[in-house]
């Protein structure tokens, strides 16, 4: 069972910009937080950002910040991360999540999708 379906990856150079969608088909996002991972090759599982189910507050990673933009549209149960200013160390698979609170989504979402490959280039 898929619960949650990214897009929006691909090939880009450093410095180009990407912007991953998450949808869901049997989860309703204006009653969750949803937020993004990632898994560069070889590393471990990283916690990316976050947006809570209001849409009123946000959190993104240090490694993130300024350049990464979360944001939600209930309306089309979609939750966007645009990526700008992108450098090769952001090469990962990239995996939307989702959970009732943002703080339980940060230590172990209860759901997952199945990752969208972004690869910056040099």
């Amino acid at each position: 069972q898929v619960q949650l379906v990214e897009s929006g990856g691909g090939l880009v150079q450093a410095g180009g910009s990407l912007r991953l969608s998450c949808v869901s088909s049997r989860l309703t996002f204006s009653s969750y937080a949803v937020g993004w991972f990632r898994q560069p090759p070889g590393k471990d599982r990283e916690f990316v950002a976050v947006i809570s189910w209001s849409g009123g507050r946000t959190y993104n990673t240090n490694s993130v910040k300024g350049r990464f933009t979360i944001s939600r549209d209930n309306a089309e149960n979609t939750v966007y991360l645009q990526m700008n200013s992108l450098k090769p160390e952001d090469t990962a698979v990239y995996y939307c999540a989702a959970d009732r609170t943002s703080s339980t989504l940060i230590r172990s979402p209860e759901y997952w999708g199945q990752g969208t490959q972004v690869t910056v280039s040099s």
